[in-house]
């Protein structure tokens, strides 16, 4: 049995073929030129049909991530700060146009399905996905069972406050939410505030404002003073929060995904051990901090699976 999973993103939208078994047969992607719903709309109606039209049997449903606060039970969008867009139907005019079950989910939720049913945190009954990119997105898994919160809210771990009192300003409207110090966006942050004891620094030259978390990594990599300088503060921050998760949760194993994830073992064995440091209450070093193993597929493969299994949930039927 073959669904649809769909990652909606703030620049474009990919729509893939699934397999039962978690393996994506067809992909289809197509950039989003305008956030405007009934625009945006059109380009994700383009997108399935693309995946359909291979399809050689029939497809059970359709399952799409959206960034935002989703109603389950109607895939209504009551909020995206990313798109701008409230109280949106996008369940409703999917299930208008293609005419098959449509189940709509919070992006990182999806990809913390995806990522629990066939990734790195298979077989786990107590984890953790964190996916670092322009934001913080996250999902927990809490003895088998994917938490979703009282208003379908919960995981939103991007936005517990780390530095309250000396921390950047998030998009949220607080000061120093973990996502606004330990995102991409966060790293960056921290190379433009430390750049001015770094007269010499090459990051910064030029057009500062063209400076991405890809840059300073690797010139922290390579032993930069002001990169490795940006990458360490980024890294207490990153930890910080991370211990807070799991003071929060206390799960067997968090996952951390996204961009800035992809620097591997160099992220990976400068956090563990501060992470190990700041955990109190429960004993140390039982969690597991690993990378994420489905890359930017987890979110596509969590809304096939959620669609197979009619909703956001860890048990099969």
């Amino acid at each position: 049995m073959k669904t649809i999973g769909v990652d909606l993103g703030g620049s474009h939208v990919l729509a893939t073929m699934v397999d039962d078994g978690g393996k994506i047969v067809d992909r289809a992607e197509h950039d989003i030129v305008d956030l405007t719903f009934d625009v945006a709309i059109k380009t994700i109606g383009a997108a399935i049909d693309d995946v359909l039209k291979g399809a050689k049997e029939n497809v059970a449903g359709i399952g799409l991530g959206s960034p935002g606060n989703i109603d389950l039970s109607t895939g209504t969008v009551k909020y995206s700060p990313n798109f701008g867009w409230h109280d949106v139907p996008l369940g409703e005019r999917l299930r208008e146009r293609f005419k098959m079950p449509v189940f709509i989910a919070n992006d990182a939720r999806s990809a913390t399905l995806g990522e629990h049913t066939y990734g790195a945190g298979r077989g786990t009954a107590n984890f953790v996905l964190l996916t670092l990119g322009t934001g913080i997105g996250g999902g927990i898994v809490a003895e088998g069972t994917l938490l979703v919160g009282n208003n379908a809210g919960a995981g939103e771990v991007g936005h517990h406050q780390i530095r309250a009192t000396d921390g950047f300003h998030c998009n949220c409207g607080k000061v120093g939410c973990f996502e606004a110090q330990a995102s991409g966006t966060g790293l960056i942050r921290h190379a433009l505030a430390i750049a001015p004891s770094f007269p010499r620094s090459t990051l910064v030259s030029g057009k500062p404002e063209k400076l991405g978390s890809k840059a300073i990594r690797r010139a922290a990599e390579a032993g930069d003073p002001h990169g490795l300088a940006a990458w360490n503060r980024y890294i207490d921050d990153l930890a910080r929060g991370i211990a807070n998760i799991i003071a929060f949760v206390n799960p067997e194993m968090i996952a951390l995904g996204g961009g800035v994830a992809g620097a591997g073992d160099f992220l990976l064995n400068a956090v563990r051990p501060k992470a190990d440091e700041l955990t109190t209450m429960v004993p140390r070093g039982r969690t597991q901090i690993v990378a994420a193993s489905l890359g930017n597929d987890a979110g596509a493969i969590g809304a096939a699976t959620m669609a197979r299994r009619g909703g956001l949930t860890t048990k099969e039927h």
